[in-house]
């Protein structure tokens, strides 16, 4: 008996705190409410067709329905914006490989949102968090705030709220 209750204190002298690992299950999370207002509140609402940075855009950010003459309602808007937030955390459930926290998905979600599924798959972001850098794939956010090699201060407020989401 006591080779057990020794290799369980042992256990629990190695086990990392609650603080410092995340415990949440990529797989079984859903962006939360506030994550939906988070991305909501940064991409803002069109309901007219606008030119954004490369492409016609319509809604919270969705591009994959503008054209140049589209108007929609804000319902609409709002079943583009969980359409595209689904496609979102599909791939950050794919592409993630270790636990994350809700606050930490729902940071990722908006990212991957904002900067195509793509980026998000090839960045070091995510190389870095695979890897268990929880830390230094949080300062991998702040890398996102340029648009043809110009900082945009919209995009370092969000990326500033996300990390502050991702961290915390």
């Amino acid at each position: 008996m006591f080779p057990v209750i020794l290799a369980f204190a042992l256990f629990l002298s190695v086990s990392p705190s609650s603080d410092q690992e995340p415990k949440e299950v990529t797989s079984e999370l859903r962006i939360s409410a506030e994550g939906i207002d988070h991305v909501k509140r940064y991409e803002g609402l069109r309901l007219k067709t606008y030119v954004g940075l490369d492409n016609p855009t319509i809604g919270y950010g969705h591009t994959g329905y503008a054209t140049e003459y589209s108007q929609i309602t804000e319902e609409m808007a709002d079943d583009l914006l969980h359409k595209d937030l689904a496609h979102a955390q599909k791939h950050v459930r794919l592409l993630v490989s270790v636990p994350v926290t809700q606050k930490q998905f729902d940071a990722l979600v908006s990212f991957v949102y904002n900067v195509g599924i793509g980026a998000f798959k090839r960045s070091t972001l995510l190389k870095k968090l695979n890897k268990g850098n929880y830390a230094q794939a949080a300062t991998e956010l702040m890398r996102w705030v340029h648009v043809k090699g110009v900082v945009i201060q919209g995009l370092v407020k969000r990326r500033q709220s996300e990390y502050d989401w991702f961290t915390n």
